[in-house]
């Protein structure tokens, strides 16, 4: 059994079974293979779940979806609670320009004629990066957007496990406004939403509100917008990644991996069930939404 602080989880995707449940479609380790949190109630008094510590199987999990869904947020706050690293391809390109390593100089001719970094670099990139993370003793780690493509996925197979792959999911609607309310503050470097999403269903009941994420008071002057963020590039995106990224999703689905999570709104709406979904149980959260 491996346990994290705040969280027990273990998956084993060798025999699956489906489950569809309040919109989350996903194939689900059958009962012998996935090791549930103890509920608040079975647990021995004083022993909260992030108590108990146990050396075992490390999470090794992959989070796809378009751009601008949230991955990095949510991969983030997973990363935090089961104490496991956030790996995003984005950041390994940018230590490695930063470092001056042995990639650099071919990275920078790469950004600077405005080419995409091949396959064989990111993965070069990324075994360095979980060779390391091995060698510090880190548990497992949380990918950030990768693979993006079938050869990517094939490639990564051969390189390390992946035990599950969380597929986040928002109508487009929705997305397309998320994306073109993206701000960062110029000197900080913070980002933000100031899009506020009230999307109400035809049938006048079902209602999707994500609120804006706004800046504190000293980054409001200094906000700025993508280039790219706008609405004819982002719905390009968006075709782009849906043509190469459902051979990615079959791929992982035929392997009993795949978790589709359908966003039901912000992240108070959609944390608490996105853990659900998982199979997690976090102490600290339902300590602070009680507070």
């Amino acid at each position: 059994m491996t346990v994290w602080s705040h969280a027990v989880v273990r998956w084993r995707c060798s025999r699956v079974t489906n489950l569809t449940h309040r919109g989350l479609c996903y194939n689900k380790p059958s009962k012998t293979d996935l090791k549930v949190p103890p509920s608040p109630a079975n647990l021995p008094a004083g022993s909260p779940a992030s108590s108990f510590k146990e050396k075992g199987r490390n999470v090794q999990w992959v989070f796809l979806g378009c751009p601008g869904v949230g991955k990095g947020t949510y991969a983030a706050r997973l990363s935090k609670l089961l104490g496991v690293p956030h790996i995003a391809t984005g950041d390994l390109v940018r230590h490695e320009l930063s470092s001056h390593g042995p990639l650099a100089s071919q990275l920078v001719d790469i950004v600077n004629q405005g080419k995409l970094i091949s396959d064989e670099i990111i993965i070069d990139l990324l075994s360095k990066r979980l060779e390391a993370g091995e060698a510090k003793g880190e548990a497992g780690f949380i990918l950030d957007g990768f693979p993006r493509t079938i050869h990517q996925a094939e490639i990564l197979e051969g390189v390390t496990d992946i035990d599950l792959v969380i597929n986040l999911k928002l109508r487009e609607d929705a997305l397309i406004a998320k994306c073109l309310g993206r701000r960062i503050c110029s000197e900080c470097g913070g980002n933000y939403n100031v899009a506020c999403i009230d999307i109400k269903a035809d049938d006048d009941k079902t209602r999707m509100y994500m609120p804006p994420l706004l800046p504190p008071s000293h980054c409001e002057n200094k906000l700025i917008t993508r280039s790219d963020d706008t609405e004819d590039v982002v719905k390009e995106r968006l075709r782009i990644y849906h043509e190469t990224s459902r051979p990615v999703e079959d791929f992982y689905r035929r392997r009993g991996k795949l978790l589709e999570f359908d966003l039901p709104g912000g992240i108070p709406e959609s944390w608490p069930k996105l853990l659900q979904a998982l199979n997690i149980y976090d102490d600290e959260d339902k300590k602070s939404a009680a507070a």
